[in-house]
């Protein structure tokens, strides 16, 4: 049978009978465990914990946008101890240079040479603190080694290790001291999520186990349940997640309304259309299926998409934010059937 011409119906028995053509149970389990590890310590934001795992599997960079003391950085350290790789912490300052992050040549006395000592940027997960605070120069040093995992210096290509994943921070509140990110540095994140304040009973849950812990930390029951050869593994089996053509156009036609939707002052780019196959091939595959569905994409378009648009100054001036005009390009867009 020619896998492009399967119908809605066996789609449908598919997605009833848990049937998958791709073997997702290890990647399941791994997902199921990382979870168990995090919510140890986090209390509630389930949704950003499926959008960092997603993330992690479309090989895509995320951009954490809250205020100071809702577990921004601590979210990043638990999924760096719940994965076996490399982790890097980079706290962004107005003084920080390029060098500080990429690395620097240094003249060896001994063998007369000069030597490139890397940066922290050489590891596998990086975590960027306060990724607004530091200006221009350095916010351009992030975007060759985001988009293309190398760098360039003096001439000489440095190829970063598989799997390379930025999770950066921001307050969207204060802005002294403070430098708006360039539009194509935000591009090279798949994702902005935007966390907010917890709800009571998670207030309360959060303080009973802050209390608990007394001289504890609360990283250090975490355990890796994840390896680095894992991660490639299942991010090259995301990558074979079906999606039929249909969903496909769909894709596109959400893109091109925000480039003809009269509230938005700048649209998303073709990079933002494969930014959100990838994303949904990521929510499907950490839901079980082997497929895709029209409820992937929506989930995965207004983390993807939000960043990547300008609202239009007078909506602006209204409070209107660019998740709320995504979600009307959503409903409008007509689902396929």
């Amino acid at each position: 049978m020619d896998e492009n011409n399967i119908t809605e119906n066996e789609i449908t028995n598919e997605n009833v009978n848990f049937e998958t053509r791709i073997n997702l149970a290890p990647l399941l389990e791994h997902v199921t465990a990382i979870k168990k590890e995090i919510e140890t310590v986090i209390v509630g934001q389930h949704k950003m914990v499926d959008q960092l795992l997603v993330a992690v599997l479309s090989n895509g960079h995320v951009l954490l946008e809250g205020v100071p003391g809702v577990a921004k950085t601590i979210t990043a350290k638990l999924l760096a101890k719940a994965i076996n790789i490399d982790f890097s912490r980079i706290q962004f300052t107005p003084d920080l240079m390029p060098s500080d992050i990429l690395g620097t040549s240094i003249f060896n006395l001994k063998s007369s040479e000069f030597e490139f000592k890397k940066g922290p940027i050489f590891s596998n997960l990086i975590l960027i603190d306060e990724i607004n605070r530091a200006p221009a120069k350095t916010q351009a040093a992030l975007f060759e080694v985001m988009e293309e995992r190398q760098i360039t210096i003096d001439g000489s290509v440095y190829q970063l290790d598989a799997p390379f994943l930025v999770i950066a921070t921001q307050n969207p509140i204060e802005q002294e001291g403070t430098y708006r990110l360039p539009e194509a540095q935000l591009d090279r994140f798949l994702f902005k999520i935007a966390i907010d304040y917890p709800k009571l009973s998670e207030e309360i849950l959060i303080i009973q186990r802050e209390h608990l812990l007394q001289n504890h930390g609360k990283l250090e029951a975490i355990k890796a349940v994840l390896s680095a050869s894992e991660i490639k593994e299942y991010q090259a089996l995301v990558k074979q997640i079906r999606v039929e053509p249909n969903l496909l156009e769909y894709i596109a036609r959400i893109v091109v309304n925000t480039r003809e939707n009269a509230f938005l002052y700048l649209g998303a780019s073709p990079r933002a259309s494969i930014a959100i196959l990838n994303a949904a091939k990521g929510f499907a595959a950490i839901r079980g299926r082997d497929f895709v569905t029209p409820e992937d994409i929506k989930d995965a378009a207004i983390p993807v998409l939000q960043h990547r648009v300008i609202v239009a100054p007078e909506r602006e001036m209204e409070g209107i934010t660019s998740s709320e005009i995504i979600k009307q390009i959503i409903e409008t867009v007509e689902i396929p059937r």
